[in-house]
């Protein structure tokens, strides 16, 4: 059995090491030393366009994370980039919700709270009693209720929040108000007080974010957005605070990553950015879910995690 590994920094070392160890009967390559050999399977993060194209020996794909955009863009470059039949497999989580979860629910507590606020008076050198919010008050909306999103869901609803949920297809989840597809979209959004973006980036989510959308939610409401950067019209963003229909923004991704110098964002102090890090890979984790995987598909097993490519997730 054959992997063949692909990564954009080249920090190769550490993955053979773990599949290695992990999936001691793989012989485990890059994509630079083993290119134009045939191979089972595809490990992948953010491939180029040549390493799949045209391919008939691989039996799946396998994402290094849970949004797979990252591949499903090599159609627009090539109408055969995919391999014809192969299935490309996500992530499922491999630690990456309870990151992402942490970090949603530092920025929702520092708004509800109003840390931002006196983060600013501290700056100012101002001693002042700001009114609390009403928790009951303190609607939080969490559009995409997958994996990662049931469970920033779940979290945000054990600190009593009334929390809603958003989808294309209907999903329950314990102590979450669900709402689903076009209909549901307008009662979902009326009047929330935070809005926090998982969505998986496809045609249809592309710019959802946009002033339409801020302008369904409460006055003063807070956008944090841990999805992708194409879901934001980045100047919609920023009209909206400065309007004041919102009244911050929390972004860990964004169009052009690094963030340019001389971005807008950075000179909004309302707008918060962090660097793509809210919710991190983590290799141990990741190796052993896609074994496992592998493992299940050479025995004739289901498996989670196979992205629907009509869908796009």
């Amino acid at each position: 059995m054959k992997l063949q590994l692909y990564v954009p920094d080249g920090r190769y070392d550490p993955w053979i090491e773990g599949f290695a160890e992990a999936l001691p009967e793989a012989e485990c390559q890059t994509w630079e030393d083993s290119r134009g050999k045939p191979a089972d399977y595809a490990v992948v993060w953010r491939p180029p366009v040549e390493m799949l194209r045209g391919r008939t020996d691989l039996k799946a794909v396998f994402n290094l994370g849970a949004g797979v955009d990252g591949i499903l863009r090599l159609r627009d470059e090539a109408p055969d980039a995919l391999p014809a039949g192969v299935p490309i497999v996500r992530l499922d989580d491999a630690g990456m919700a309870a990151q992402m979860a942490e970090y949603v629910t530092h920025a929702v507590l520092r708004y509800f709270r109003k840390l931002d606020a006196y983060e600013a008076q501290e700056r100012a050198g101002h001693w002042k009693f700001l009114k609390p919010h009403r928790r009951a008050d303190f609607t939080i909306g969490v559009m995409g209720v997958g994996t990662l999103g049931t469970h920033i869901a779940r979290t945000l609803a054990g600190f009593g929040f009334p929390v809603r949920g958003w989808s294309r297809t209907a999903r329950a989840i314990e102590g979450v108000s669900g709402f689903y597809g076009d209909a549901g979209q307008a009662p979902f959004l009326n009047g929330l007080r935070v809005l926090v973006n998982v969505l998986p980036l496809t045609p249809q989510t592309e710019n959802i974010l946009n002033a339409g959308l801020f302008a369904r939610l409460a006055q003063g409401a807070y956008v944090i957005n841990v999805a992708r950067g194409q879901h934001l019209v980045e100047e919609d963003l920023v009209a909206a605070v400065q309007s004041g229909q919102l009244a911050g923004a929390t972004l860990d991704v964004f169009r052009t990553e690094p963030l340019p110098e001389d971005h807008p964002f950075w000179q909004e102090p309302r707008i918060t950015v962090t660097p793509h890090i809210s919710a991190l890979t983590l290799r141990e984790d990741s190796i052993a879910q896609i074994a496992g995987k592998i493992r299940a598909l050479r025995a004739g097993q289901p498996i989670a995690g196979v992205v629907d490519l009509q869908r796009g997730y």
